[in-house]
């Protein structure tokens, strides 16, 4: 998987970089029990501070994507049953892209087929989840 920041967006890196990890999962690029780079390594293939890459992997953690191990380091985690919690981040977060959709004239079936769309790309293993 490749990694592209950019510094000049508005989007904290570590956010930058904890999306993409994310997307890197969901389409299957980066498999349940696969190693991530150490934080070092990251660090230097993304080019940034290793505090960066830290913040992002505790998200990471946090959030129940990987899990780190002192000695392996880094690794996927196994596809999950979405909770409550994710359940309402998700509905709100919907909420906020179909406010935004429909104020810039984007109707309904479009918005659909738009979802439809980017949940088709992810790996058919977390789409049926």
């Amino acid at each position: 998987m490749i990694i592209s920041l950019d510094t000049r967006s508005s989007v904290p890196i570590y956010v930058q970089l904890r999306n993409q990890i994310v997307t890197g999962i969901g389409r299957g690029e980066l498999k349940a029990g696969e190693s991530l780079p150490t934080v070092r390594q990251m660090a230097v293939d993304a080019g940034v501070n290793t505090m960066t890459v830290n913040k992002t992997y505790q998200i990471l953690k946090a959030e129940g994507f990987i899990e780190i191990d002192r000695r392996k380091g880094a690794a996927v985690c196994d596809i999950q049953a979405p909770d409550a919690v994710f359940r309402e981040k998700l509905e709100t977060e919907l909420e906020l892209l179909s406010a935004e959709a429909r104020l810039k004239g984007i109707e309904k079936d479009e918005f659909l087929k738009i979802c439809d769309k980017m949940f088709s790309c992810m790996n058919p293993e977390t789409a049926e989840v």
